[in-house]
């Protein structure tokens, strides 16, 4: 007898799941960030910042994912908020049965907001769709104005970019103009905001941008 090979298109697969996820949150009334981005660029700094003036207006938790450890989600934890650890044992990114299982153990009657912080990587995560409302991609100055164009997708699926660590560009050689240039090439509806959680620089800007995408979901 001959052996039969079953392949499963795994990106088809977790395409179903995330429109289930949609729907679910959906129906909820839950807007659902996926937060992107390499490892380093102060993703969990941002997120913390954002927690602030989010929970004072706002129900909100938060999925975290990384390889190994809960440092992250220790730090969430302490901010107050609901938390849930997803560690991938060796997967570079967060797929839609992972955050299914995850959001699962909130009461989602009682949210409005939930942010995912993907594992850090600029590639997987991109490819693989969640059920969130919009993606926002951190790069940190000091990992170089270049990767727009090294890692398009990411850049090409965020509603927003966060340019995070500003206040460090006089002791870097990120080049702001070549950055511009490139981002609006790469996606030019990409709304940027230019944020130093050390100087608490633009953080009350994209707070209030989030939180307006929240309302305006609620209305619609």
């Amino acid at each position: 007898m001959s052996e039969i090979k079953v392949i499963v298109n795994m990106l088809h697969t977790n395409e179903e799941m995330a429109l289930e996820n949609k729907k679910l949150f959906d129906d909820e009334g839950i807007f659902v960030i996926n937060l992107m981005s390499a490892p380093g660029s102060g993703k969990t700094s941002i997120l913390e910042k954002l927690i602030f003036t989010i929970k004072q207006n706002l129900n909100m938790a938060v999925i975290e994912g990384d390889i190994y450890t809960t440092k992250d989600a220790d730090r969430i934890e302490a901010e107050g908020i609901p938390v849930i650890q997803i560690n991938t044992s060796g997967a570079c990114h967060l797929d839609g049965d992972m955050i299914r299982k995850a959001a699962l153990n909130f009461d989602l009657r009682k949210l409005d907001v939930i942010i995912i912080e993907n594992v850090g990587n600029l590639v997987c995560p991109a490819e693989f769709e969640v059920g969130e409302d919009m993606k926002i991609c951190v790069l940190s100055v000091t990992e170089g104005n270049d990767k727009p164009l090294k890692y398009p997708l990411m850049f090409e699926k965020s509603e927003a970019l966060i340019l995070n660590k500003t206040d460090l560009i006089p002791f870097t050689n990120f080049n702001k103009e070549e950055f511009y240039e490139d981002i609006r090439s790469v996606n030019p509806k990409i709304k940027v905001f230019e944020t130093s959680c050390t100087k608490n620089k633009g953080i009350e800007d994209l707070s209030q941008w989030i939180l307006k995408k929240v309302n305006e979901k609620n209305i619609v």
